[in-house]
């Protein structure tokens, strides 16, 4: 279905839940960063003639940052984290700013630690239940996870260190990858992705420019569309795909290899978003999204998995679910 993409909209809310000051009003910029990968997301935002005492309650009052934006008929979250560090300046003569830089499940990823035992029979589920605990005190919550290999530990096992090395342990146990995306726990298999329709992305839906094809997958630009998720899959028009040139020397054939491998065209369009950036300006002319996606049946490099244990071997990422 087309979603007409004009009347921009933007939220942005800087407290808690219960506690929070509404700058949308304000002229306001920002880059987002969000990657399928552990590294958490961040985020710098700068909100422009913001009063001295509204700055003032926001370096002394408030530690988390949510940013919505979009169109009318199709608004979302595009960030969700703790705010890391706040600074004032000035652009010119009449302008002040106020940036925020933020980062997603940051605390969580540099200080949640796990003290625990486990009993002998333990499945893997038992010891990411045992890591979602130890970070449930930095908020993180479980997003999504898939079916996990039900192997048993044939002895008690102790679990001391930090949360995200046994996260990395579980994850390459399972043939997956680990993220926390808007404070959420996400664990994606490297032949898989997250449920539901694909996202139909054309130029009638805001697609600018072309697709490129290139060693790291497909870049595209559109349009800013919060449904762009870490994970998801879109659908594009291969026909509008600008396809990359091969190398014609000794020393290309492994770049050539790579690119037919990690950067190929999926037959169906399909194809599983990676990397998701944000920027926008609400008195500029930014507002867009960009994307690296991967198809769908793309092959996953060897080194990825060469010491995984799942229950099955590895595939494609699965073109239907």
């Amino acid at each position: 279905m087309t979603t007409p993409q004009y009347d921009r909209k933007l939220s942005l809310l800087i407290g808690n839940d219960d506690k929070a000051l509404d700058l949308s009003s304000l002229r306001v910029r920002f880059s987002i960063r969000r990657g399928d990968i552990s590294t958490p997301n961040s985020a710098d935002i700068r909100v422009y003639n913001v009063s001295d005492e509204t700055a003032q309650r926001i370096v002394s009052e408030f530690a988390r940052v949510r940013l919505e934006a979009g169109y009318a008929g199709n608004f979302g979250l595009i960030f969700d984290g703790t705010v890391m560090q706040i600074r004032r300046g000035r652009e010119s003569q009449t302008d002040t700013y106020l940036d925020i830089t933020a980062a997603d499940g940051d605390s969580a990823y540099n200080f949640s630690v796990i003290n625990c035992s486990l009993a002998a029979g333990a499945t893997l589920d038992d010891q990411l239940g045992a890591c979602l605990k130890a970070m449930e005190p930095y908020g993180i919550t479980l997003g999504h996870k898939p079916e996990l290999p039900t192997n048993k530990l044939p002895r008690g096992k102790v679990l001391s260190g930090m949360v995200r090395d046994y996260l990395d342990g579980i994850a390459e146990a399972a043939a997956a990858k680990w993220s926390i995306q808007d404070g959420k726990l996400y664990l994606i298999p490297l032949a898989d992705y997250l449920p539901g329709e694909a996202l139909e992305i054309t130029a009638a839906t805001g697609m600018v420019g072309l697709p490129e094809q290139t060693i790291n997958g497909i870049n595209l630009k559109m349009l800013l569309n919060p449904g762009v998720k870490i994970g998801r899959l879109i659908r594009l028009n291969n026909a509008s795909i600008q396809q990359a040139r091969l190398g014609l020397g000794v020393y290309d054939q492994m770049p050539n290899d790579m690119l037919q491998r990690q950067g190929k065209l999926n037959n169906d369009g399909l194809y599983y978003v990676m990397v998701a950036n944000h920027t926008g300006d609400t008195r500029g002319n930014e507002w867009y999204t960009s994307a690296i996606c991967l198809a769908v049946d793309a092959t996953v490099p060897k080194a990825l998995f060469q010491q995984s244990t799942a229950a099955e071997p590895l595939t494609p990422i699965k073109p239907f679910g």
